[in-house]
């Protein structure tokens, strides 16, 4: 006897085709039934241990967040309900080129630095105990059991950090090797990737051919190429193209981080970038995309700020902060010139919200806007370079453009610390069904569970997961499609959404009713093609 079946679930499969009912029945963790029409046909009934009556419910494949921030949260918080409760199953991790592995001791206190503004974590945090160093032995802690499953990427400026520190400069022949032999090491750990932050010190510092060659060592071992590229302002399609260029001389499939037109100079022109992108599909390049459902972008105050000014570490940045000299250099650079951490756009102050700080004694400056230079200047100094900013900078217009694209998936490139975050870290998926499938028609519900689902496990090669289909795994969100929503907003970001009641993984319930169970079903999903 089977150990679970939903019957008369309205299943929408993943592959993109036409909905059907039917009673989908489970067992060890698998989906090893599927009669389409049960009722209607009259016949034999498949029984199990538990029967769920779905009516009414719309039963899919699980959502696969393509580009997620909680490499430490899922250790902190074993809960987890802002990514469960969405009915994610899968999220990727060391996205942006800032993770925590590989490292050592000296680039793991410094990265920790880098990016508390993404995940917390700074030195003298104790909620999460750092023992692991390699890709293999975070994937390891993963495994003990976590909220939901999670791929890795292995981050290029960590790796660069290891290998050659916050040196603005090319690498020598010894510090290439070196990278090379860290991605391969974690590609061959289980990575499914490699991720690049090129407006994030000190990946950005690497130059084209740097990346090429670190590319062609993902593409041996079958994975992607995953950069948040050089722009997304000024030069942004220049940035795009730079990308696909490099990926097609490296022979590495390319994912583009959060693929988003921004700020004024790039209203209404994602046709654009879809133009370029269609052409080097059709060319025979394998390119996939992410984006979230919302228009401004969300950060760290930190990465707005010039190259230059992060050369050499965290504490050397702060020097340069405090001296009025290089802190007037800074200035220029920020609103005259466009840095290039800003996209190469002047910043507008007004633009950028204070989401979260680090320092406690800061948090009554979460949730206004940064009124001018001298007030980020010094907020980056008070909080250590720890502040998380949301910048109103996005077009509706392009979001609902490039997420009708063909090769369109989901990602919610969501920050959970901060007193007030961006709200898709709680929302991404049922705003891209309650608010764009149901609401506004921009996609059909089929196509955009094709979205979340099959076309990210296409990518990261698994060929059990994201299709409702007999012999695949049971990671299954069930949900109601006329009421289905996100909680979240700017001013509450972290409400949880309604209208999903069920989510399982491997067959097991995370959400049943509604509500987080105890459930710890997650595991670390490694390359294995």
């Amino acid at each position: 006897m089977m150990d679970l079946v939903f019957r008369d679930a309205e299943v929408v499969d993943g592959s993109g085709g036409d909905s059907y009912r039917a009673d989908v029945g489970i067992e060890d963790g698998r989906i090893v039934s599927i009669v389409k029409e049960a009722a209607a046909a009259g016949c034999q009934r498949p029984t199990a241990r538990r029967v769920l009556d779905a009516e009414g419910l719309v039963l899919s494949p699980g959502f696969i967040d393509m580009h997620a921030h909680s490499d430490l949260a899922l250790l902190r918080d074993p809960d987890h309900s802002a990514k469960a409760a969405q009915g994610v199953t899968l999220e990727v991790l060391g996205q942006d080129g800032l993770s925590y592995a590989p490292v050592d001791d000296r680039t793991l206190a410094e990265v920790r630095r880098a990016i508390t503004g993404w995940n917390g974590g700074a030195p003298g945090d104790t909620t999460v105990d750092f023992d692991w160093r390699t890709v293999g032995e975070y994937l390891d802690r993963l495994d003990a059991g976590i909220a939901v499953n999670a791929a890795y990427l292995v981050p290029q400026g960590t790796v660069r950090m290891y290998a050659m520190g916050w040196e603005d400069r090319p690498a020598t022949a010894a510090e290439l090797d070196r990278m090379r032999r860290l991605v391969a090491e974690g590609m061959e750990q289980g990575a499914v990737g490699m991720s690049s932050g090129l407006t994030y010190t000190p990946g950005m510092y690497a130059p084209d051919s740097e990346l090429t060659e670190l590319c062609r060592v993902v593409a041996r071992y079958g994975g992607y190429y995953c950069p948040h590229h050089r722009s997304y302002g000024a030069g942004a399609l220049r940035a795009y193209e730079e990308m696909v260029t490099l990926a097609r001389e490296a022979g590495c499939a390319l994912h583009l981080a959060h693929a988003t037109m921004n700020f004024d100079v790039n209203e209404g022109r994602a046709p654009e970038l879809l133009a370029l992108l269609d052409a080097a599909l059709d060319a025979g390049a394998d390119i996939s995309l992410d984006t979230y459902p919302y228009t401004p972008g969300s950060t760290t105050l930190l990465a707005l700020l010039p190259s230059w000014a992060g050369e050499g570490g965290p504490d050397a940045t702060l020097d340069r902060l405090r001296d009025p000299a290089a802190a007037e250099r800074i200035r220029h650079h920020l609103e005259e010139l466009g840095s290039d951490g800003c996209h190469g756009v002047p910043v507008d102050w007004s633009t950028i919200e204070i989401a979260g700080v680090t320092d406690p004694a800061l948090a009554g400056r979460v949730g206004s806007r940064v009124a001018d230079w001298p007030t980020a200047r010094r907020l980056l100094v008070e909080d250590r370079l720890g502040t998380t900013i949301l910048q109103h900078v996005g077009h509706e217009e392009n979001v609902r453009t490039i997420m009708r694209h063909r090769v369109h998936t989901g990602g919610s490139d969501g920050i959970l610390h901060g007193l007030k975050p961006h709200p898709r870290a709680y929302g991404t998926f049922p705003e891209y069904l309650g608010r764009y499938v149901r609401e506004l028609g921009v996609l059909s519900l089929e196509e955009c569970v094709a979205h979340l689902t099959s076309r990210p496990a296409a990518r990261l090669r698994l060929p059990d997961r994201g299709l409702v289909k007999e012999g695949n795994v049971a990671d299954l969100v069930l949900f109601d499609p006329t009421t289905i929503a996100s909680g979240a907003t700017y001013e509450n970001p972290r409400t949880l959404p309604v209208g999903i009641p069920h989510v399982l993984i491997d067959g097991r319930f995370v959400m049943e009713d509604g509500k987080r169970t105890d459930v710890l079903a997650g595991r670390s999903i490694r390359r294995t093609l």
